[in-house]
């Protein structure tokens, strides 16, 4: 029995269609755009048409059951009823289509990423579970010393951070319209405020490139500074930091 023309281009635009979900989905473990699945099957259909209208005995072939079901008095019937379920079945896809979702985006940018337990840097392995700043002490054991290394973090901080972070520490620097997402702003309270100064160690050391899975699709561009700074440096930036803004760092107690 032969396959109608017309029904054989509908099975190949579903195979086609399938097999992008299959691969997509199941095989490649990434989810495939609304948008550009969109524009694959736009081609695809084309295509598929395409050739199967390549010449007029072909093209009369496939509209042949077209034809028959608007013109044979006999399918009345089947062509109410088409003529019914067609403009039915594109509103409901397209009411579908516009309603609002509840669900969160497929990967929603985390304001503060989760951390890793540990952290590799300076050619150390650092727990960020117990590390503390090394300086903190000084500011009741040697607050003298103390004041020197926030000056000196402060010196680096307009040096290397202020360009993004701003001279303000408010994230209005002047590289800051150039980079997305926007360059942290310090003086807010749901920044530093709620972290710890092993957290700030961790972004600031890493970088973006060390940002987890979880803070996509933006990329932070901060720089990974580890490798422009000292562990000593990055640790005086932080008491700049916590000291202009008047913050506290968090504590895991």
């Amino acid at each position: 029995m032969k396959i109608p023309r017309l029904l054989q281009a509908a099975l190949v635009i579903a195979f086609v269609y399938a097999a992008f979900v299959i691969t997509f989905d199941h095989i490649l473990g990434a989810l495939i755009p609304k948008s550009l699945l969109t524009m694959y099957m736009f081609f695809v259909v084309s295509g598929v048409f395409m050739v199967f209208t390549f010449d007029e005995e072909k093209t009369k072939e496939l509209v042949a059951p077209i034809k028959a079901l608007v013109e044979d008095p006999s399918k009345k019937m089947i062509r109410n009823l088409v003529f019914v379920i067609i403009p039915l079945g594109a509103a409901y896809l397209t009411y579908q289509s516009q309603l609002p979702s509840l669900e969160p985006p497929t990967e929603a940018r985390a304001q503060h990423p989760a951390p890793p337990s540990t952290m590799k840097a300076f050619g150390k392995r650092f727990n960020l579970m117990t590390l503390e700043n090394p300086l903190r002490k000084l500011q009741t054991e040697d607050p003298e010393a103390f004041k020197a290394h926030v000056k000196a973090g402060g010196e680096i901080y307009i040096q290397n951070c202020q360009y993004c972070h701003g001279d303000k520490l408010d994230g209005e620097g002047p590289f800051a319209p150039g980079v997305n997402p926007l360059p942290v702003n310090f003086q807010d309270v749901t920044t530093i405020a709620q972290l710890t100064e092993s957290y700030l160690f961790w972004r600031i050391a890493t970088g973006g490139p060390g940002l987890p899975k979880e803070a996509t699709p933006w990329i932070s561009a901060m720089p990974v500074w580890q490798n422009f700074l000292t562990e000593e440096e990055i640790w005086q930036v932080i008491l700049f930091l916590f000291d202009y803004t008047g913050h506290k760092p968090r504590s895991w107690e």
